[in-house]
């Protein structure tokens, strides 16, 4: 199949992602929640040795990585900056971060942890130079250690009436946690160790637009996974 990477600005939103990728699944999230109807062209992390590494594609995201957001005239690549612009450029429309400073704070913290402490070191090319006999050994460890760091987290402080990560209003945070908990999943890590996020992610899969956003109904989802 012929890749659709175009060099010019298309005038719709238009998301490259690949179904199961965690940081696509977030901006498939943020732009349910944002209520920002886009078009979605698959980047296949495998076939071909990765479509994300084509020519083509470097054009638009010099890192070979997804997702990559063509919106308003420019290209975003890099989940949580996308994430930190679709909210500051539409603020009245489902708010991921909170007013609170200490909150905003604890909001990115517990993101940053995902994102920068647990996803890139069980991600694909991590995975790919691991080799395939301990890839899953590695990345059962690596998200772990970093969802013992998150449970810890999202305990410190917490009221009984809190739903998601911070408070009861959906965040950044949580955007980043779901894709992170199917992932832990897939590395058969014991989620029972975990009773909050399980709380908190089972909340949030109630969620039409966590529902709408989930890698097994996506336009890319391979038949044989796919739930609608």
């Amino acid at each position: 199949m012929m890749l659709n990477f175009s060099f010019r600005m298309p005038e719709a939103t238009v998301l490259y992602s690949y179904f199961r990728s965690s940081c696509s699944w977030r901006i498939r999230i943020a732009l349910a929640l944002k209520k920002i109807k886009y078009e979605q062209r698959a980047v296949h992390l495998l076939n071909n040795g990765g479509e994300q590494h084509s020519d083509t594609y470097k054009s638009l995201n010099p890192m070979e990585q997804v997702p990559t957001l063509m919106i308003d005239g420019m290209t975003l690549t890099q989940s949580l900056p996308i994430i930190e612009y679709l909210n500051e450029t539409r603020p009245d429309v489902n708010p991921l971060l909170p007013d609170s400073p200490n909150e905003r704070f604890k909001v990115r913290q517990i993101s940053e942890v995902i994102n920068s402490g647990i996803q890139p070191v069980q991600n694909l090319s991590v995975l790919q130079a691991v080799g395939a006999d301990r890839k899953i050994q590695w990345g059962h460890d690596a998200i772990h250690k970093g969802l013992v760091a998150v449970e810890e987290l999202l305990k410190a402080g917490r009221s009984p009436t809190d739903k998601y990560c911070v408070g009861s209003t959906v965040t950044m945070a949580d955007l980043c946690l779901v894709p992170q908990v199917y992932n832990a999943s897939r590395f058969k890590v014991d989620m029972s160790l975990f009773p909050t996020i399980e709380r908190v992610n089972a909340a949030l899969e109630e969620l039409e637009e966590f529902k709408a956003a989930h890698f097994s109904c996506q336009p890319d989802t391979p038949h044989e996974i796919r739930t609608s």
